[in-house]
């Protein structure tokens, strides 16, 4: 795959959407969970979905069980979560590993695109960020501790 226009991921009902559909706009794709000390992260992912989403930009947000145990609910579970918590207005997609032999096909071409430190392609921890640009390619990953606002001026910079 050259870019992630070419992958399809399944959305909370299970169906199956192309992110082609999210072609010319810049991403930031991350890996969540509603029961982590990083959940409060999604106020932040929200707020720069909102703030950019008119200047072809989104957040696409993964849940995934694979840490702690920290996102034990079905999808639907998941969606009521994000919109009576934090009244999510980003895409959460279905629940996926990111990890190992189970791991999406979407998540195994970002961590091969852009390692961790020291070169590793796992992900550590519930929200992990990848940043996309406008034409499907990897630019950038951060940590689980990075806030979104902190991600802000590399977002603005692959807007211009």
């Amino acid at each position: 795959m050259s870019n992630i226009y070419e992958f399809d991921c399944k959305n909370a009902q299970g169906n199956a959407v192309s992110l082609s559909e999210y072609r010319n706009k810049v991403l930031l794709i991350v890996n969540t969970a509603s029961k982590c000390g990083f959940t409060p992260q999604y106020e932040g992912l929200n707020n720069l979905h909102l703030k950019y989403s008119d200047k072809d930009f989104s957040v696409l947000g993964f849940p995934c069980n694979q840490f702690g145990k920290q996102e034990p609910g079905t999808n639907q579970e998941i969606q009521e979560f994000c919109s009576i918590n934090f009244q999510i207005e980003f895409p959460v997609f279905g629940k996926i590993d990111v990890n190992g032999p189970t791991a999406d096909p979407l998540y195994q071409y970002l961590t091969e695109k852009k390692p961790g430190l020291l070169g590793s392609k796992n992900i550590k921890w519930n929200f992990t960020k990848f940043l996309v640009d406008q034409n499907g390619n990897v630019t950038a990953r951060f940590a689980p501790k990075t806030k979104p606002e902190d991600i802000e001026k590399k977002i603005n910079a692959l807007l211009k």
